[in-house]
């Protein structure tokens, strides 16, 4: 018989009266391990320990906010639909967290916690692409926790067990005989968005050793190369979603992320100051608000994590 990935029967565990989700904490610890790689790749573009815990504190509030405004708006039947509610839109805990809306209000929230702390907003964001790549790795297995985003059913050695699922409980649903139910066996989806985006932080840092980059464009790499996998790994999934032309409005978005991401890399290509530089060089677009070990601005190229 084939050997297939199972999923757990439950997706929430108890301690006493506290709930404990294994979605929640496969996110926090994604939030942990980015700001982690971030710190110490942002020290050696001039930046001080503990700056980047502090912009994250902007940065993860609203990227959970814009995570979840973008779920809402783009799954609306569970919510405003016939027998939906709209106080469900609030229970973050039971998954549905858009990673477009996370990146977009995220960013934002990393720009002015950048202008708090007095970081070069393209250094913070150059230092933070590979851990971000990284938590979007482990907070997919979220999902695995909550048997969610799987693609079609398949007979493949790594087909993936799920169960018919109870979201308010957070745990499988039983037969008669307390059994859980075996919905079926399908693509693993969120494993292979999961590798993904691991394997992209390593090419992100692959191209960091090999070639000199200016402020800015390893993020703008980032940006663009997170959507190629992701619009393949869309077409894959089977979960209901707002279609516009016939494809899914995840499609659409990630293609329009593809593009900003190119323009990204292009424009800050034109800017003056590459990472490599000389210590000491500052971008005269940009305010320098840092004091690294060789002085205002100091930029050194960052290679490890």
């Amino acid at each position: 018989m084939p050997v297939t990935i199972p999923s757990p029967t439950a997706g929430v565990l108890h301690l006493g009266p506290l709930p404990v989700r294994g979605y929640a904490l496969c996110i926090l610890l994604g939030i942990v391990v980015a700001v982690w790689i971030t710190d110490r790749r942002l020290r050696t573009r001039g930046g001080e320990p503990g700056q980047a815990l502090d912009v994250a504190a902007y940065a993860v509030v609203a990227g959970i906010i814009g995570g979840r405004i973008y779920h809402v708006i783009t799954t609306p039947e569970p919510y405003w639909g016939k027998d939906g509610n709209p106080l469900d839109a609030l229970k973050i805990w039971e998954g549905g967290l858009g990673i477009w809306g996370a990146i977009a209000l995220g960013a934002l929230g990393a720009w002015f916690g950048c202008r708090r702390v007095g970081v070069r907003f393209l250094d913070f964001a150059d230092a933070a692409a590979p851990g971000v790549a990284v938590a979007q790795g482990i907070g997919r297995w979220g999902n695995w926790f909550n048997n969610e985003l799987y693609g079609g059913p398949t007979d493949l050695p790594w087909g993936l067990e799920i169960h018919q699922w109870d979201a308010a409980a957070g745990r499988a649903v039983t037969d008669a005989n307390g059994d859980a139910i075996v919905q079926g066996v399908y693509h693993p989806t969120f494993l292979y968005e999961s590798l993904f985006v691991l394997l992209l932080a390593v090419v992100l840092l692959l191209i960091e050793r090999r070639w000199s980059l200016r402020r800015g464009q390893l993020f703008g790499l980032y940006v663009a190369g997170y959507p190629i996998g992701r619009i393949i790994i869309e077409k894959m999934r089977t979960d209901e979603a707002e279609l516009i032309l016939g494809q899914r409005l995840n499609v659409w978005t990630s293609i329009l992320v593809f593009l900003l991401g190119v323009a990204i890399v292009v424009h800050t290509g034109r800017r003056r100051d590459p990472n490599g530089s000389t210590p000491g060089e500052s971008d005269d677009s940009e305010p320098d608000n840092t004091e690294g070990p060789e002085g205002p601005g100091a930029s050194t190229q960052a290679s490890t994590m």
